[in-house]
């Protein structure tokens, strides 16, 4: 069955090497660029597609021809892989095993990318340009000029610091309007520690937080994830229940020593609940959720953590790992993914 899983770069090269016919390089982003090259590929059975994630911030996320910019129901995903400007060599890689020749459609989910044309395909026949022209001529969502129900914008930063260096990306989502006033031009930042040794925690795992706020989950030791979801599915990605994106870290490996942990910050345009989990395989269920803003009655942060722990997690669909460590599991269609990193700090 196709799996999403983790290595170390030597060993996962090491493993693909002894079973495929071809290797192809696929470099995603770089300087001033917004797209994949090349765009697509024809490959066979055993081919691996070596995805090179080059500077900036982006991802490879698996879509569909009727919905380019929309993530798959259980189709794979990177995360947000970010590489700094300095870097020139040595770039996280992820790995793409070939199983079928069906088509696979792949697009980047930070900010409008896709929109601007940021997709990619394997095995695509004639459709490229169908799925292409489909993304570009899908963004039909323009905050500044839309009308009727007004909509809010969250706003989610995420800054990673690795080996020294500092890559950030911003970008945005839309949420029903708050009742709440406008955000003030400065704020409280609330830290939150993610896991560690033997803690399958966010701590404090409930906080009040106010307009213009910031909450920065630093991570700590193994490997997790924060990711919005909803009182009504603790355990499932927001972006697979709702209309909206919803922010996710992606999965953020950090090994046995570290001192200095890479950090994910969310900032609060207004006061309606933030749900959050881990995706982790089985995490949610063990009650490793997180909640800003939580009604004191009714749909309160331990209600939440009630349901997750009834449905044990089973709802986590999506780019689960399956094991502490770095390494995980994803339903992908036809394929198998290996993302080139055991840790974060060796990506950079």
């Amino acid at each position: 069955m196709p799996r999403f899983s983790i290595f170390s770069s030597a060993a996962a090269l090491s493993l693909c090497a002894t079973a495929l016919a071809a290797d192809i390089i696929v470099k995603v982003g770089g300087p001033g660029v917004l797209k994949f090259d090349p765009e697509s590929v024809n490959a066979n059975v055993n081919d691996v597609i070596i995805f090179q994630f080059q500077q900036k911030n982006h991802t490879v996320t698996q879509s569909s021809l009727a919905e380019p910019c929309s993530p798959l129901d259980n189709g794979f995903d990177t995360g947000f892989i970010p590489v700094a400007d300095s870097v020139t060599d040595n770039f996280p890689q992820a790995n793409l095993l070939v199983s079928d020749t069906d088509p696979t459609w792949v697009y980047c989910r930070q900010g409008n990318h896709c929109q601007q044309g940021m997709v990619f395909a394997v095995n695509p026949g004639d459709k490229f340009d169908q799925f292409k022209s489909t993304a570009t001529g899908g963004n039909a969502t323009d905050t500044s000029s839309t009308t009727g129900a007004a909509t809010s914008i969250v706003t989610v930063t995420a800054t990673v610091t690795v080996s020294g260096s500092v890559a950030t990306t911003t970008y945005s989502t839309t949420a029903p309007t708050s009742t709440s006033g406008s955000s003030s031009s400065s704020g409280t930042n609330h830290k939150v520690i993610v896991g560690g040794d033997g803690k399958l925690t966010y701590d404090p795992s409930n906080i009040t937080a106010d307009v213009g706020d910031t909450i920065t989950f630093e991570f700590r030791t193994k490997n997790h994830t924060v990711t919005a979801s909803s009182f009504a599915q603790p355990c499932r990605a927001l972006s697979l229940t709702s209309d909206s994106t919803g922010f996710d870290s992606g999965f953020m490996a950090v090994a046995a020593g570290t001192t200095s942990f890479p950090t994910y910050t969310v900032q609060v345009n207004d006061t309606k609940p933030i749900w959050a989990y881990c995706r982790q395989t089985g995490h949610c269920g063990q009650g490793m959720v997180f909640s800003a803003n939580a009604p004191t009655t009714g749909n309160t942060f331990d209600a939440f953590k009630q349901k997750a722990a009834e449905i044990n997690g089973t709802g986590a669909t999506g780019a689960t790992s399956n094991t502490d460590g770095a390494s995980g599991s994803n339903i992908g269609a036809g394929i198998m993914f290996a993302t080139l990193a055991a840790v974060l700090g060796a990506l950079l």
